[in-house]
């Protein structure tokens, strides 16, 4: 199956997760084990519950954004601990490294949609929680997200996705 198949596939399974009663966080991570090749059961799905509504309907960090971030976990995620400190730190920051990969999420996400916050992403809704307008925009961003995380993992491509300079981040890296 060529990747624009797979992107499209877990974009289709986002929605109709969301639309089945799955939250942000949960049904972008299901979205994407259920396509992609993880070794990692679907079961998996259960640790995301709490993350949902900005985890734990905080309205902190989007449970969307923090799903594709664990799908991502799933595909490119250490397996093991690193023979040293050094070691650790070049494959997190190095390049190509984990965080130039991982760092690409939370940027795009607040390029296509101002904030990472859920509480300010769905503030037009905060006295209307859930209403028809509520739903489509988190359906949309959920399936957008999904779509996301299968583009950079499908297929899977440390080099190209790990090696490219980062955005925002904590550490003034570049």
């Amino acid at each position: 199956m060529q990747p624009e198949e797979v992107v499209a596939r877990v974009k289709d399974k986002a929605q109709d997760l969301f639309k089945n009663g799955l939250n942000c966080a949960e049904t972008v991570l299901e979205a994407v084990l259920s396509q992609v090749e993880t070794g990692l059961p679907v079961e998996t799905m259960c640790v995301m519950t709490g993350f949902g509504a900005g985890v734990g309907y905080f309205g902190e960090t989007c449970g969307a954004l923090v799903g594709a971030m664990a799908a991502l976990g799933a595909v490119y995620g250490r397996r093991g601990v690193p023979p040293s400190l050094k070691a650790g730190r070049e494959q997190m920051l190095g390049n190509p490294g984990l965080y130039r990969l991982f760092n690409r999420l939370p940027n795009e996400f607040q390029k296509r949609y101002g904030s990472t916050q859920c509480r300010v992403l769905t503030g037009p809704w905060s006295g209307n929680w859930l209403c028809q307008d509520h739903l489509q925009f988190c359906l949309n961003l959920v399936s957008n997200m999904a779509g996301l995380a299968a583009e950079m993992a499908v297929p899977q491509d440390l080099a190209r996705w790990g090696s490219q300079p980062f955005g925002e981040n904590v550490g003034g890296m570049e």
